[in-house]
């Protein structure tokens, strides 16, 4: 499997070559992935519109699962966020709602966008 363990190697370089803080590496990615996390936390908490059902304690820095307290908005959300670029914010079909997937290679400016759009659309619906 050299072509995988080639791979590995490049991303290994990639991840120590991340500085954040003064930090590198894994220390680095996990400080953005807090970050990132609780910037969007942070906004769906003290949301009138959105809500997320996770306790806090089991919450996800990477998948952010989150409703429309009123899901007969779901279409017009998707719709919106497309027309920003923010895509695949559908929720899973057996579960319904939205995810935010929020991987390391979403930069800290891509989670700003989408809590400018919640705001925003959460403005229009008032």
């Amino acid at each position: 499997p050299t072509y995988s363990i080639y791979v590995a190697g490049l991303v290994f370089k990639w991840l120590k070559a991340q500085t954040e803080n003064g930090v590198s590496g894994v220390a680095a990615m996990s400080q953005r992935s807090i970050a990132k996390s609780n910037l969007l936390y942070d906004y769906l908490d003290q949301s009138q519109l959105y809500e997320n059902r996770v306790e806090k304690s089991c919450r996800s820095r990477m998948n952010i699962p989150f409703y429309l307290r009123d899901e007969s908005r779901n279409d017009a959300f998707l719709a919106g966020a497309k027309a920003r670029g923010l895509l695949q914010l559908k929720g899973h079909k057996s579960v319904g709602g939205m995810r935010a997937s929020i991987y390391n290679a979403m930069p800290l400016a891509g989670v700003q966008a989408l809590v400018a759009y919640l705001k925003d659309f959460e403005t229009q619906q008032a």
